[in-house]
């Protein structure tokens, strides 16, 4: 008689040997990801060996904070191209930017291209207290400038955790969503791998992302999912060929 009580699959094995990662941060020395071209190395090999086909990494664009520029952006990529040459190749490493939604963010697609992720596809984040007042307002405008917003992990934002309507309000501005992989191992806490786990049952993720930063992101890969909804998870994983 099959037990009642499935075991959870580790998080590396629902990783295909095709994956698409739109979501990381392993350029040297730009934001709070890979320090040096030494730990590059280490998270990039550690994501070809997890199965990861492609990666576009996204370093922070932040006012104040990581004043990354797509030359910052470009010129970081160029130094993993030119001294880890065959794991550039390999994982078809290339760049865009995971973008701070505020008023310089607004200011800046405004007058000058952004680093998409594909064609219009454009990943942008909040802050993790409180969302902008005018979201809804730089959303549309983002949208009216020809750009399709992708929420980077909403499910982080606490905020929204008691308040689900929020969620089904960004999704009918056109608001795409994308959920952290290390959400459903719980790497976050309880409440964010519960907030992912309603996200998936309600069919409102979109695409999945690493968002590796550091050694303790790559181990975690190896941990239990704690979420229900994993068949939902895999499906959300294969849009991610959307990018190849």
């Amino acid at each position: 008689m099959l037990s009642i009580f499935k075991s959870k699959p580790e998080l590396v094995n629902l990783i295909p040997n095709d994956f698409v990662d739109i979501h990381s941060h392993i350029l040297p020395g730009i934001d709070d990801g890979a320090k040096n071209i030494n730990d590059s190395n280490y998270l990039l090999n550690s994501m070809k060996n997890m199965g990861f086909k492609k990666v576009i990494t996204t370093p922070h664009t932040m006012k104040n904070v990581w004043n990354n520029t797509s030359e910052t952006i470009q010129n970081s990529r160029k130094i993993i191209e030119t001294e880890l040459a065959e794991l550039h190749q390999t994982l078809n490493l290339q760049a865009a930017s995971e973008y701070f939604i505020d008023e310089h963010f607004v200011e800046l697609f405004k007058t000058q291209p952004l680093l998409t992720l594909k064609d219009n596809y454009v990943l942008v984040e909040m802050s993790y207290l409180n969302p902008p007042i005018p979201l809804h307002e730089y959303l549309f405008e983002l949208q009216l400038a020809g750009y399709q917003p992708i929420l980077a992990h909403p499910e982080r934002y606490v905020y929204y955790h008691h308040n689900f309507n929020d969620y089904e309000k960004l999704k009918k501005m056109g608001c795409y969503f994308q959920v952290n992989l290390l959400s459903t191992v719980g790497y976050y806490g309880k409440d964010v791998a519960i907030a992912a786990d309603k996200l998936l049952q309600a069919d409102m993720i979109n695409f999945a992302g690493s968002d590796i930063h550091h050694k303790q992101h790559i181990d975690s890969f190896k941990r239990k999912t704690v979420i229900k909804s994993n068949k939902q998870l895999e499906k959300v994983i294969e849009n991610n060929q959307f990018f190849k």
